[in-house]
Order: C-alpha cells, then sequence, then structure tokens
C-alpha cells in the first residue's frame, strides 16, 4: 500500500523514539539501516534523531510518500535485536504506535503496518495532555510527574505518561543511591530494612520500620504494574483511561515526595 507523507512533527517524533538515546537504536546501527536501503545519510556526527529526521525528510520528499519510512522502521524494530531485552521490544513498539496514532497507522508484532483510527490533529493530543495536567496541578502532584503529561505520551491513551512517570521513580532512587539495579531488587537494595541505603524515619520502633515496608510494597507494586506488563502483556490489554491515570499519577506522585525526603544512613551496599 502506498502510505501517505508524514508531516514534520510525525516524522520528528518517530525519530525521537527510533534515536532515543537510552532506549533506542545507536549511531552506527541507524548508519547501517540507512546504509542499507539506500537512503543518503547526511552527517553521522549529528545529533542521532536530527540526523534520522534529515535523512527520512529528504527520502520522503523525493518519493512523495512515506514508504520507505515504513521500511526504515521495519528494519529498525525487528525482534531479533532485542533478543537481550524483549522488553525494550514492547515498550519501543507502544511508543512508536502512539505516534504512528497520528497518521491512523499502527506497527505490529508481526512487522507488518496496518490502518487504525486516527487521532485527527495533534492539537487534540495536547488537548488531551493539557486537561490531563491541569487536574494533576490542582491535585499538587509532584512536579516530577507532571513533566510526563505530553500529547506525544498520551496519543494513543493515557499507558505511556503513567508508565513513564513510573519508570522515573526507579531513576530517582538511583540518582540517591548510586545503585544500578532496577525493579524489585532495586527497592530491596535501597530500603531493605537489614542494610538500608535510605530511610524514611530513624527506623528504631516498629511503626517506623512498618512504614519504610510500606513504600517498599508500594514502588514494587507500582514496577510490579508497569514495568513487567511491558514485557509480558499486550498493551491492549492494559489500556488506561483519564480517571486511571490521574490516580495512578497521583500514587506516583506520593512516592516520589517520599523519596524526597527519605535520607542516606551510610550503610554500604553490601556485595
Amino acid at each position: 500500500m502506498r502510505v501517505e507523507p508524514f508531516d514534520s512533527n510525525t516524522l520528528q517524533a518517530i525519530c525521537k523514539v527510533i534515536a532515543d538515546t537510552r532506549e533506542g537504536l545507536t549511531g552506527f546501527q541507524i548508519g547501517e539501516i540507512l546504509y542499507k536501503l539506500n537512503i543518503d545519510d547526511p552527517d553521522p556526527s549529528m545529533t542521532k534523531w536530527k540526523r534520522l529526521y534529515s535523512a527520512l525528510k529528504t527520502k520522503q520528499d523525493r518519493d512523495r510518500c512515506a514508504n520507505n519510512i515504513i521500511l526504515f522502521l521495519k528494519e529498525a524494530m525487528q525482534p531479533v535485536r532485542y533478543i537481550d531485552n524483549p522488553g525494550n521490544f514492547k515498550y519501543q513498539k507502544d511508543r512508536l504506535n502512539s505516534v504512528l496514532a497520528f497518521a491512523g497507522l499502527k506497527f505490529n508484532d508481526d512487522g507488518n503496518v496496518s490502518k487504525v483510527s486516527k487521532v485527527n490533529t495533534i492539537d487534540e493530543a495536547q488537548l488531551r495532555a493539557n486537561k490531563l495536567k491541569k487536574i494533576l496541578i490542582d491535585r499538587k502532584v509532584h512536579s516530577d510527574v507532571l513533566k510526563f503529561c505530553k500529547a506525544e505520551l498520551i496519543a494513543d491513551n493515557y499507558f505511556h505518561a503513567v508508565f513513564e512517570a513510573t519508570k522515573s521513580v526507579a531513576d530517582k532512587i538511583r540518582d540517591k543511591t548510586g545503585l544500578t539495579d532496577d525493579g524489585a531488587s532495586l527497592v530491596d537494595s535501597a530500603f531493605g530494612l537489614k542494610n538500608p541505603l535510605l530511610a524514611l524515619n530513624k527506623l528504631q520502633t516498629e511503626t517506623e520500620q512498618s512504614e519504610q515496608k510500606g513504600l517498599i510494597n508500594l514502588i514494587k507494586g507500582i514496577f510490579g504494574i508497569f514495568r513487567n506488563t511491558t514485557a509480558h502483556a499486550p498493551k491492549i490489554k492494559w489500556s488506561i483511561d483519564e480517571q486511571d491515570a490521574l490516580d495512578l499519577l497521583t500514587m506516583v506522585s506520593y512516592i516520589h515526595r517520599q523519596l524526597d525526603k527519605a535520607v542516606p544512613t551510610g550503610n554500604k551496599l553490601t556485595q
């Protein structure tokens, strides 16, 4: 099928997903795919997403269609690239589909692209994001949560906004401790009562220890719902509506406030 050209905003968003510094392709991988598809590589020294955008935009303008961009995406999203991290494949595919929704397209597990209901305008998604942000501001949620109310995250549904906010919890724990773990092991290493690196209080009484245990269980619960979901379950089963997003982001806000008041214990991580 002929794929209509992507507008500049959509194409930029696609390139930012594929060339994401943390989760996306390396500069070498981008150059490799451009070469394979005979797409001119403007300048390997450029910022990755700008380099990719320039290459794909030039190719799209010449072809007057986006078919070669779809071919690039198929190469970039080959499951074999993610054999060591299947959860990352699922996460990247979901992010990509949030952007492709603007063009009425969806990247499927089998590597094909199909048509879906289209988000009519970027403004439509932006209005949804602004509404969510306004309500959260009224709730006085933590500032680290508000930055995830972005149009590109909720173009498909609210799943991505909550998922990204959840990731920020792990990032903050790592920043405060220097740990490199993830998920439940990160929480245990940071807050486990036997040798905690961070503490909410003096941990001397049963009540104080229960408060610490409660935070451990709460963070693990959030991780279990969202972080593990991306690796094990189809996203369609985890569609989140506005009310769910508000409640869950408020919960993440509470966790951030607890993390802000947690202080280093002086303990060292045991090997």
